[in-house]
């Protein structure tokens, strides 16, 4: 019993990021609440809007009972809790300052959420699909 994350490619939509000159690299956070934080290992060259980027990661988190079996009842209580936003996985797209700007801090310039609990009671994967 596991989960499967991956982030495949990035698309830039929003014009605003793409002709910014002080974005030259990004990378891509996975978030799950408290429990899980995963970014992809490289940081790659902004594309032209309309084009993408490929990361090609994935992390898996294993939540199976004999081993796992208190991440596994966070994440239940997590997903069993009503109104609340706890079981959105939230992608950060971050702006990573080249090497020789190192007074420059990274930079959160986009979000897309992806519901846990949508997944679940529709009992199907978002597999290979464009989020935003």
């Amino acid at each position: 019993e596991k989960m499967v994350i991956e982030i495949l490619s990035l698309r830039l939509t929003d014009s605003r990021v793409a002709s910014d000159e002080t974005i030259k690299q990004l990378f891509v956070e996975c978030r799950l609440h408290n429990v899980i934080a995963e970014e992809t290992p490289l940081s790659l060259p902004k594309p032209k809007i309309g084009q993408k980027i490929y990361y090609h990661f994935g992390c898996v988190i294993h939540v199976d009972k004999a081993n796992n079996s208190a991440r596994r009842d966070y994440l239940k209580s997590m997903l069993l809790q009503p109104d609340l936003h706890t079981d959105r996985l939230r992608f950060a797209v971050v702006s990573d300052p080249l090497a020789c700007e190192q007074d420059l801090e990274c930079q959160d310039i986009g979000f897309a959420y992806v519901s846990l609990r949508e997944i679940l009671q529709e009992g199907r994967d978002i597999i290979e699909q464009d989020i935003d």
